[in-house]
């Protein structure tokens, strides 16, 4: 059984920065970040592959948010620069087998944290 759990939310004025953090336990899974907006779907954010050597993001976020990974702490990050309001979202990682953006791909979920975006 993986658990995870993230923090690192709160809320921040547009324009600024905020890390998230997931700790993990048991074993190295490929790892992924989603945010769901109020009255919205479960959006896919960026994923990082098991090494960190390969990462992939929703256009979205590309150049704004970095993805990455330390396996020796069993935790991965999510730092989000240049924040806009429609950022606004509960956001959650998770673990999973494949390199996928799909939801259904990943086996494990934290509880999520709330980002708020003021403008």
């Amino acid at each position: 059984q993986v658990q995870l759990v993230e923090s690192g939310g709160g809320l921040v004025q547009a324009g600024g920065s905020l890390r998230l953090s997931c700790a993990a336990s048991g074993r190295t899974y490929v790892m992924a970040w989603f945010r769901q907006a109020p009255g919205k779907e479960r959006e896919f954010v960026a994923l990082i592959n098991r090494s960190g050597g390969s990462r992939y993001y929703a256009d979205s976020v590309k150049e704004r948010f970095t993805i990455s990974r330390d396996n020796a702490k069993n935790t991965v990050y999510l730092q989000m620069n240049s924040l806009k309001p429609e950022d606004t979202a509960v956001y959650s990682c998770a673990a999973g087998t494949f390199s996928d953006v799909r939801v259904g791909n990943y086996d494990y979920w934290g509880q999520g944290t709330q980002v708020t975006v003021s403008s």
